[in-house]
C-alpha cells in the first residue's frame, strides 16, 4: 500500500469517527499531494511517489515548527497547541527520526571515512550521508549541528 493510499484511508477512518483534528489535517495534507501532482505534471493524476511525498511531508512539518516558534514568541498558546497536534498527525506517516546519539554516531562515521578537519570539508560530509544513509530517517538539521560542534 502507498503512502498516499494510507494517508487517505486515515482520512475516511477520522471522518467516519468525526475526529476533527486528524480528519482537518489530513485534508491539508491531500489538498498539498494533489497540488503537488498538478506541479509535477504527473500524467495519471492519481498518485505522488512516495519519495516525493515523504519531502512533502516534511516540508509541512517543518513549516508547522515555524509556526510553532511564532506562536511561542506571540505567547499564542491555542494556536501552538493546534500546530503540535498538525505536526504528531503528520509526523505519524513519516518515518522514525533517529535519536541524537545515534545520528552524533552516524556523523562521526562518515566524518572519519571522509577524514575531514575542518569545517570546510561539511560539504563532503553531507553529501556522503545522503547517498550513503537512509536519508530519511536523518535529520539533516540535527547533522549539520553535529558536524558544526565536532569539527569546531
Amino acid at each position: 500500500m502507498s503512502l498516499q493510499t494510507k494517508i487517505e484511508t486515515k482520512l475516511s477512518e477520522a471522518l467516519k469517527a468525526k475526529d476533527k483534528d486528524t480528519y482537518s489535517t489530513l485534508r491539508l495534507v491531500v489538498a498539498a499531494i494533489k497540488d503537488a501532482i498538478i506541479a509535477k505534471k504527473i500524467k495519471d493524476r492519481s498518485t505522488l511517489p512516495d519519495a516525493d511525498l515523504l519531502n512533502l511531508l516534511k516540508k509541512m512539518v517543518k513549516q508547522r515548527n515555524d509556526s510553532c516558534d511564532a506562536y511561542k514568541k506571540a505567547g499564542r498558546n491555542e494556536l501552538l497547541a493546534n500546530e503540535k497536534k498538525e505536526i504528531e498527525i503528520i509526523n505519524s506517516f513519516l518515518p522514525k527520526q533517529l535519536n541524537d546519539d545515534e545520528t552524533k554516531k552516524i556523523c562521526e562515521e562518515a566524518i572519519k571515512s571522509i577524514g575531514a578537519s575542518s569545517i570546510k570539508d561539511m560539504g563532503k560530509i553531507m553529501g556522503h550521508l545522503k547517498k550513503s544513509s537512509n536519508n530519511e530517517a536523518l535529520d539533516f538539521s540535527k547533522v549539520s549541528k553535529i558536524i558544526k560542534e565536532t569539527l569546531k
